[in-house]
């Protein structure tokens, strides 16, 4: 695969120079920062959340009171009573409404034949997740009726989205023994790879003109998930980087205009030198350029996506001294740059 010339456009000195704005420049862009999920909901953690298509609607993933492993709610963000539509067994992630808000999907571990018996604790460093080989995708109604198997490979399948007309699904797998992109139809059919560097793949978006995926990857092969943000095509051809430092650029998702998108970035070299890593977000043009920092708070900032319209940012923060993350909704601005 041949990178992009623009690759070293996006350096470690970019986004340190990027760290060095006043935090109050965080209100060009937010207004109006609301927490939408808390602890009295029954919820222990929240984050991922998406959009539903009109905007009225979030899905996400949290922890049930006393629970370890997260489960799948949906919610009216007016009403703000959140509804379990998974089957409270096993872990799930990564859920997506379909764009006629007729079906949604997430991933589920509830198939798990171990799924009942305890698990030891894991000490965690930075982003981790349990990629379990019983993971698989699934599709249900909104209300979590319905439920059926999308994927049924060995080993890991999760982090799945809709395209814009929904007719396809982009999602990572494990099944090939590297954590790679792979695209079907939306009922599960005709199950195809399209990436094929060695390293941890994921996250994968369709961008608004549904003809190419954006996601995060790690081609170094040190082990030290120093993931990059990467395209392809959507028929496997142009896998490319984005981005290329020494940092941890995580979770990206499209603006709505197709030309830029948002993204989380960190230091995770910050734990060697024993300091507290910061988790921002940061946009940038789809060419890689035009860096811009977007949250400045001392706490995690993540997961950020956007309403169809542009006009709301949803993201997952523990910002105001929370002890777990819950979910955030902002009115947003684009940056004028980026515009």
């Amino acid at each position: 695969m041949t990178e992009s010339p623009f690759l070293k456009v996006f350096t470690f000195l970019s986004a340190v120079t990027a760290g060095c704005v006043a935090a109050g420049d965080e209100a060009r862009y937010l207004a109006n920062v609301t927490q939408i999920t808390n602890t009295s909901m029954g919820l222990g953690k929240a984050g991922e959340a998406y959009f539903s298509p009109d905007g009225k609607s979030i899905i996400f993933q949290a922890t049930p009171a006393g629970q370890t492993e997260y489960q799948i709610y949906t919610m009216n963000l007016t009403a703000r009573t959140p509804k379990m539509v998974s089957t409270g067994k096993g872990a799930c992630t990564c859920a997506f409404f379909h764009p006629k808000a007729n079906k949604i999907m997430f991933a589920s571990s509830h198939l798990d034949p171990n799924v009942d018996k305890p698990k030891p604790p894991k000490e965690a460093k930075g982003y981790t997740w349990d990629f379990n080989e019983h993971m698989d995708i699934f599709e249900a109604g909104p209300d979590g009726k319905n439920l059926h198997r999308l994927t049924d490979a060995a080993g890991y399948d999760a982090e799945g989205s809709y395209s814009p007309s929904g007719k396809q699904i982009v999602f990572t797998s494990m099944r090939d023994g590297d954590q790679e992109i792979y695209v079907m139809e939306a009922d599960g059919t005709n199950q195809r790879r399209l990436t094929k560097g060695k390293g941890y793949d994921g996250g994968p978006f369709f961008s608004p003109d549904g003809k190419t995926i954006l996601y995060r990857g790690d081609r170094r092969g040190d082990d030290k998930m120093n993931l990059q943000i990467r395209m392809v095509n959507v028929d496997g051809t142009n896998d490319r980087a984005i981005t290329d430092n020494p940092i941890f650029n995580w979770c990206p998702f499209w603006h709505p205009s197709g030309k830029s998108f948002i993204f989380t970035q960190t230091d995770h070299g910050a734990h060697a030198r024993g300091e507290k890593p910061n988790y921002d977000l940061f946009m940038m043009a789809s060419d890689g350029t035009k860096l811009t920092r977007i949250t400045f708070d001392a706490e995690f900032d993540g997961l950020p996506v956007f309403s169809n319209d542009g006009k709301k940012l949803m993201w997952t923060s523990k910002r105001g001294g929370l002890s777990e993350a819950q979910v955030f909704i902002a009115d947003f601005t684009l940056p004028r740059e980026l515009n």
